[in-house]
């Protein structure tokens, strides 16, 4: 296995994706951990994450420099480079020139990382400091333009250090470099896998619960599904599933999962219709944190009332994913940056008095799809886009209304089929149609209009850490408009979001 130690990057749990996409089981502990503990997992390296703090910040992470003499093998990734530089003796400086971006990488030494790679390639920078001088025994092995020190070695102590990110896309030979250091450093086995997770997660959960009951929110999504099902294989008909209609779902939602979901799982399944709670508690509030809050709030409350009725019922099951945690604190109580809340990790188990579950919160979502597949869900549920717990509310700016909420249903329903009939469903990360706050003036059938504007969002993504906005073709875009226009009430103009994560999120609140 490999530790991956969280200096705060909203990019680490790349690092720890891309270690198993090699096979190689990959977990993510705070900078706080403590010698005894990393000795008790026993890793076979340790790659120490990027982040946004200068090592010369007063509160900046810092972990147990006795790390160094363990004699296990260290990456140091952009910040992780200049803590292990800074704590064995060399100096980091602020950069004459800060480097975010594209930059082109040239190798002056050779070593394990750069094993078997012609000098000079793309590669991903993001640093305003810079190593200037380095510590006894450390060699420079590349450099770039502006950063004369981009990567380095101790070859004997087995310690690396890389200022460039290997774990984005954007790095030429990022992932062979992450490659070399788990097999050719570390000596690691390919032994991770959907089927060896899958295993293990049943036989933890079964440990836990026993003959307990679990209960369990079930939106219909993938997160949700995969979890279910994953604890349904291991306790059986004592997880009891619920399935809130909380009146903010896209068109015929509910009516196409109840019936995918009671054909498709084997799921004790209890559907509420709590549509009027919601918009009840829903009106007047335009502020996006302020609206996933009533709804999560709202939704505890449904829960707790339902769960009431179940005798014997002691744990809460979720499907809390990494990117979850990650963008909504860190995962382990690092210091990454909070982006926004979600409704599934803040406050119900605490409130509930129930003990989580959180299978799948050590997975990505194309993990999550992997094993959703080793369960042996169906496509149609494996292969559904993400949609967010707090639903169309959060894809409306501003108030929430039935009238408005009706038009966005329309729309998006005819996005997402123009989207389906086009064979792009399935290439898409996420495809869905926003209502803005604005009104602008047209001209329908000769006469003047003042109506509404709709929002297409479109991307790309492996895991939704980092997005783009998907190229769909002109033809496409004008089809899906036209019919918007044409088969919505009150909508008068669509416009195309062209914007990639970062700097913006793929949802709009």
């Amino acid at each position: 296995m490999i530790i991956v130690i969280d200096f705060g990057s909203q990019f680490n749990q790349l690092i720890a994706r891309r270690v198993r996409e090699h096979n190689v089981y990959c977990q993510v502990e705070p900078a706080d951990i403590s010698i005894e503990k990393i000795k008790e997992l026993n890793p076979n390296g340790i790659i120490l994450s990027g982040g946004p703090a200068s090592i010369y910040e007063k509160d900046s992470p810092r972990l147990d420099t006795a790390l160094f003499d363990m004699g296990i093998p260290v990456l140091g990734i952009c910040y992780g480079m200049h803590y292990m530089v800074h704590a064995l003796g060399g100096e980091i400086q602020k950069a004459d020139k800060r480097e975010y971006g594209f930059a082109q990488l040239n190798i002056v030494k050779e070593n394990a990382l750069f094993k078997g790679m012609e000098t000079g390639f793309q590669c991903w920078m993001s640093h305003g400091d810079s190593a200037v001088e380095l510590p006894k025994d450390f060699i420079v092995t590349a450099s770039t333009d502006n950063t004369k020190i981009a990567a380095i070695a101790n070859t004997e102590k087995r310690l690396y250090g890389l200022q460039l990110h290997p774990e984005v896309e954007h790095s030429v030979n990022g992932s062979q470099m992450i490659r070399h250091f788990l097999f050719d450093v570390c000596g690691c086995e390919k032994n991770w896998s959907m089927k060896s997770f899958c295993d293990g997660a049943v036989a933890q959960i079964k440990e836990a619960v026993g003959d307990k009951k679990v209960i369990m929110g079930l939106s219909g999504g993938v997160d949700s599904s995969v979890a279910a099902t994953l604890i349904h294989r291991a306790i059986g008909k004592n997880l009891h599933c619920i399935f809130v209609d909380n009146g903010v779902l896209r068109k015929n939602e509910k009516k196409s999962l109840e019936t995918n979901l009671t054909k498709s799982l084997d799921l004790n399944i209890q559907f509420v219709d709590a549509r009027k709670k919601f918009l009840s508690a829903l009106k007047g509030v335009t502020d996006p944190e302020t609206k996933r809050k009533i709804i999560g709030n709202l939704f505890i409350d449904v829960f707790d009332e339902q769960a009431g009725k179940i005798d014997g019922a002691e744990f809460l099951g979720q499907g809390t994913l990494y990117p979850d945690i990650i963008e909504s604190k860190s995962a382990f109580g690092g210091p990454t940056s909070i982006i926004k809340s979600h409704h599934n990790v803040g406050g119900l188990p605490e409130k509930m008095k129930l003990k989580l579950i959180e299978p799948l919160q050590l997975l990505f979502k194309d993990e999550v799809r992997k094993l959703g597949l080793e369960l042996g869900i169906n496509d149609e549920l494996i292969w559904r886009q993400p949609f967010p717990g707090p639903g169309l509310a959060i894809r409306i700016m501003g108030e929430i209304t039935q009238a408005r909420l009706d038009i966005l249903r329309e729309a998006d329903a005819v996005l997402l089929e123009e989207i389906r009939s086009a064979g792009l469903y399935r290439e898409l990360w996420q495809s869905f149609a926003v209502l803005l706050p604005i009104k602008s003036v047209g001209v329908m059938g000769d006469k003047r209009t003042f109506a509404n504007c709709i929002a297409i969002r479109a991307v790309t993504s492996n895991d939704a850490m980092t997005a783009d906005w998907a190229k769909l073709s002109h033809d496409l875009l004008g089809k899906i408009s036209n019919r918007i226009i044409n088969e919505v009430e009150n909508i008068n103009r669509v416009v195309f979001d062209i914007t990639s994560k970062p700097p913006g999120t793929i949802e709009w609140e």
